[in-house]
């Protein structure tokens, strides 16, 4: 076994403090990854805090996880030591279900997330530790036009907005409005626009407008604007919703056109409440999605590079973490925080 430093919690109202954790020697298959950057997503709040009431303590958050590969197992093809590469939610799947054979292994009922998760019968441990053993299946390649530590939060916040762009198959002609600019809102802004979509920006902070413009948004709608929502009824064939509170979401399937699809990609802890009328009377339609297969998050990664999109980011020191909770939950981050593993090995 690897002993490994990291980060963890150890239950839901302490600070994270360090924790060594045991990785196994790579296996044949496997691919050893010193840590370089973990992106700190929205998740790892939630789950910290066990607001979703599953969480498995100690736990070791992080899963937009970016490094180089340190080893590889003999029988390893797709990856050579010094590659740049990316973890990104889950480190397994089952292998032999419809999902994973769609490549949609983020269904598979086998799934092994990264951390919070169990394999072999240990729990797993993500990336707020310096390294991390996985199987090359479930190991990205970072195109070489991504800086490194922007490059982190495309292995959940890019995958997960890309995800349902794709699905509703998005492109120039399409009107899209995204809620919420936060870690996903920004990158759906920036990849909805890249597509080549028309992009309207549904924003709670008026001091984000100009941001919203910056990364692609052709217009920046106050979510509070009882007017300014009003004159965008039935005008959008998508809506993205990123928030990760609990809000009205009628208030956004308003703005569908007839057929038009809201997907909902935040998670808040409550339950939201929803007329049927919002859907019946325009045939709208109520949707979900969760972060990517491997390969489409490779496909992701790919675009990215070509367009040279990547997160706009906040490097933190590991040690920084718990303040970075605490300003992530005041929206007082644009708009993904990175931690550099390199403070962890000081």
């Amino acid at each position: 076994m690897i002993a490994t430093p990291a980060y963890a919690a150890f239950d839901a109202t302490s600070p994270l403090r360090p924790l060594t954790v045991e990785r196994r020697e790579p296996r044949p298959t496997d691919v050893a990854i010193d840590i370089l950057y973990c992106g700190v997503c929205h998740s790892d709040l939630h789950q910290v805090r066990n607001q979703w009431a599953h969480t498995s303590y100690p736990l070791v958050p992080g899963h937009e996880i970016v490094g180089r590969v340190a080893r590889v197992g003999a029988a390893v093809t797709r990856f050579a030591v010094g590659d740049a590469v990316g973890v990104g939610c889950f480190v397994d799947s089952c292998r032999r279900c419809a999902a994973c054979a769609r490549g949609e292994e983020q269904y598979c009922h086998g799934v092994t997330f990264t951390y919070n998760g169990v394999q072999d019968g240990a729990p797993t441990f993500g990336g707020y530790s310096t390294g991390i053993v996985v199987d090359e299946r479930y190991v990205l390649r970072i195109p070489p036009s991504l800086p490194l530590h922007a490059a982190a939060p495309l292995l959940c916040a890019g995958i997960t907005t890309w995800s349902p762009l794709r699905h509703w198959k998005v492109g120039p002609g399409t009107r899209v409005g995204v809620v919420g600019l936060g870690g996903l809102g920004h990158m759906a802004v920036k990849l909805a626009a890249a597509l080549g979509a028309e992009v309207t920006l549904f924003s709670s902070s008026p001091s984000k407008a100009a941001d919203g413009k910056r990364l692609g948004a052709q217009e920046v709608v106050l979510a509070g604007d009882d007017a300014a929502i009003a004159r965008h009824a039935e005008r959008l064939d998508l809506a993205i919703d990123t928030a990760s509170v609990k809000h009205d979401l009628g208030r956004f399937l308003g703005t569908l056109r007839t057929d038009g699809t809201m997907v909902l990609l935040g998670a808040p802890e409550r339950p939201a409440e929803l007329s049927a009328f919002s859907l019946i009377s325009r045939r709208r339609s109520l949707g979900g999605s969760l972060i990517g297969g491997i390969a489409e998050t490779q496909e992701a990664l790919d675009f990215c590079g070509d367009k040279g999109l990547a997160a706009d980011v906040e490097v933190i020191p590991m040690q920084a973490i718990d303040t970075a909770y605490d300003r992530m939950e005041r929206g007082d981050v644009r708009y993904r925080f990175v931690i550099d593993l390199a403070t962890l090995r000081a």
